[in-house]
Parts: C-alpha cells; structure tokens; sequence
C-alpha cells in the first residue's frame, strides 16, 4: 500500500465569534450573557440546546483562539476512537464531542474539525489547521488512518502511545523535580540562617576579645557576602532563567545548543538520551508499521522527541539516506544515539522487520528509562539526607566551636 503524505497546510478557517445574547430561559426567566460561535446560527442551536430563546444576538468581535493542553488533546483522541468503533460517522462523532462538556477549546476545535470536514476536506487536511495541538506525526498518522480504512485503530494508537509517553514525562519530572525542589530549599534555608542568624552569633562572638577557629571565621564572611550579595544573585538568576527562556523561544540555533548540552549532561544525560531513543524509535516504527515509506517518515519526526538537538538528527538523517546510506550507519553518524538502538536497527534492515525491530526498541527503551527512574529515587533520599546533614550540621559546630572552647579554657 502506497501510504499518502502528511496534509498540507491548507488555509485558515475563519475564527469563532463572540456573541452577546439575551433571552428567556424554560422558566420563562430573563437571562443575559455570551457565547462563542461559529456564526449566527451556531449562536442561536447552541442556546436552544440549553432551553433559552434568544431575544437578541449580538455578535461583539472575533473570538481568541481555542486553547487545549496535551492531555485535552490526548482525551479528545481516545473519545474519537471510541466513538468511531461504535460505528458513528466522523463527522457525527465530532459534533458529539463538540456538544460534549470539557475544556474550553476542544468543543471548538471539534466543532471546527466537523465543519471542514462536512465542506469536504480530509481529516488529516483539518487537522493541520490546528498545528499547535496536532503536529505533523498526528497528521501523518491520521492520514494513513483515513487511506487504510482503519482511522479508529490508528486513533486508538495515538491515544495509547500519548498516554504512554505522558506517563512517561510524569515519572521523569517527579524523579528530577523532587531533588532538585529538596535542594533548592535546603539552600534558601541556609542562606536564611546565614543571613539572620549568624549575625546574632557575630555579636557574641565579638565580645570574646579571642581569635575565632576557622571554620568560625569562614562561616562569618560567608554570611556577610550572603547578606550582602543574596538579593542581587536572585534577581540576576531570575534574569537569567527569563532571558535563556526567551533566547530558546526565538532561536532555533539556542535550542539546538542548549538540547546537545542536556544530553551531555553526566548524570541527568544518559536517561534524557534513552527517553529520547525510546520517543524517536517509537514515533518512527508506528509509521512504518502503517505503511509509510522509510524516506517519507522522517518528515513527521520534526518534533518526535521533545529534545531539539535529537530532533535535529533526523533531518540529516533523512539526507543520508536519500543519499543512498543504510539507517542504521546514519544513525551513528548523528552521533545521538546509543549502540544498543542502533545495533538491532543495524540487524533488522537485513531481515526487513524494521518497524518492528523499532517498536522493540522503544518498549526496551522504555524499561531502561523506568529502572533508571527507580535508580534515581533510590539514590535521591540518602544524597538529600546527607547534603541537608552537611550544611546544618557544618553551620551549627561553627557556630558552637567557639562556646566549646571558651568553655574549655574556663
């Protein structure tokens, strides 16, 4: 089966109106209010359908663009499957998921969907309308899906390997958040006592009219700098955090740089780079898997890892292999990706079970990432226990070191 390509971006659709409207409710109360709509006439079935007779429709502008995080997204996805399994029509199961209560933006877009698709375009073209929620891999997806005659199946996929992955990014941000956050408020802590307590201890200790031990004294110009340079370090980190932020938004080249150096990264690198493995490997299996040719895949994996710079390996390796060279060589010249990915890549383009060689991959991947995971929260608890015993206990001896030998001396 010759898969088709990814739709093109076809034109934007007109964007939903603000509607004010007032009417009488079954009650026959007055009511007042506003809506979103396509037109007029959507204003109106959306109000009938919740018992009020409009008295008056005004509409007040063009509406902001409906929004949707990625777990609405992933929702959305398995909702579709299931409802297209149950034998509705594409376009009735969107109109039921558009009169569906949920977040603010799906029933738009799911409303937006059943319109082009009842004007005729294809459901991977109406998709692309929506490239911030549904990028190229989705639509290239839904796109063999819709050629296949097994859109449902294939939606169903997505959903699953949605999930999967946002488990995924759970697990890691918790395994990587949770340290981090401990740490960080053992420093503030710290920097509290040196900043307010020690002071207090500093006048003490000048009464004494004796030379102070040295870990006495260390802890003395550390709180004098941490008084005086605390404030300013903050807000130079905050300025920081905001314009690295804002060099990555703009800067394709920032965004390459910063992805490389993650993954370089000596103890958070290997696991970032085998999640990534596991989400590139992945993506591209579940394409050969539905028919897509090896040259044509690579045009969905723009964004298929989350990681810039391992994004970025797959443009050239789509250039490698146009050139003539096997997958599994361009692999290792992109030089992102671990051995054990590329060797069973390497044996499968000899056998010519190379989508599924992938997904084995990935499924490997993803037990590696979820041992590490643990290895990590094993590891976290006795290193935070020993840095938070470390900074207290270092603070309270010198502080007390000269009480003791004061006391000593008396």
């Amino acid at each position: 089966m010759t898969s088709p390509t990814h739709a093109p971006h076809a034109p934007r659709a007109a964007p939903d109106s603000r509607f004010a409207w007032r009417g009488l409710d079954a009650a026959g109360v007055a009511r007042r209010g506003t809506l979103i709509a396509f037109d007029a006439s959507a204003a109106r079935v959306a109000l009938k359908r919740e018992r009020i007779t409009a008295t008056l429709l005004e509409r007040r502008g063009p509406a902001a663009p409906p929004r949707a995080n990625q777990a609405d997204v992933t929702r959305f996805t398995r909702q579709l499957a299931s409802l297209l399994r149950a034998g509705l029509p594409l376009a009735s199961a969107l109109d039921l998921l558009a009169q569906a209560p949920g977040p603010h933006g799906l029933p738009r877009i799911a409303a937006a969907l059943s319109r082009e698709i009842t004007a005729g375009k294809r459901f991977a073209e109406a998709l692309a309308q929506h490239p911030a929620r549904f990028g190229l891999l989705y639509c290239q997806l839904v796109a063999v899906g819709e050629a296949s005659g097994a859109l449902a199946s294939v939606l169903a996929r997505i959903a699953d390997d949605r999930e999967r992955a946002a488990a995924q990014r759970a697990k890691v941000r918790a395994a990587l958040t949770y340290p981090a956050a401990v740490l960080l408020l053992a420093l503030a802590i710290t920097t509290a006592l040196l900043v307010w307590v020690v002071p207090t201890f500093k006048q003490i200790f000048d009464g004494f009219g004796a030379a102070l031990p040295a870990p006495t004294q260390f802890v003395l110009r550390l709180s004098a700098a941490a008084a005086r340079w605390s404030v300013p370090f903050a807000v130079t980190a905050a300025a920081g955090v905001f314009a690295l932020h804002t060099l990555l938004r703009r800067s394709m080249h920032a965004r390459l740089t910063f992805g490389r150096l993650t993954l370089a990264l000596p103890f958070v690198g290997p696991l970032l780079t085998t999640l990534c493995a596991a989400r590139w490997s992945r993506a591209l299996g579940t394409l050969l898997g539905a028919g897509t040719p090896l040259a044509d895949a690579f045009d969905s994996l723009t964004h298929a890892s989350g990681n810039a710079f391992f994004d970025h390996a797959s443009a050239s390796i789509s250039a490698r292999l146009r050139h003539g060279e096997r997958l599994a060589a361009a692999m290792r010249s992109a030089g992102c990706f671990p051995d054990d990915v590329t060797q069973p890549v390497a044996v499968a383009e000899e056998s010519g079970a190379l989508d599924a060689m992938l997904l084995d991959v990935a499924a490997l991947a993803d037990r590696q990432v979820d041992e590490k995971i643990a290895l990590v929260a094993s590891l976290c608890e006795p290193l935070i226990i020993v840095v938070l015993g470390a900074l207290v206990g270092g603070l309270v001896i010198a502080m007390y070191l000269p009480i003791i030998q004061l006391g000593n001396v008396v």
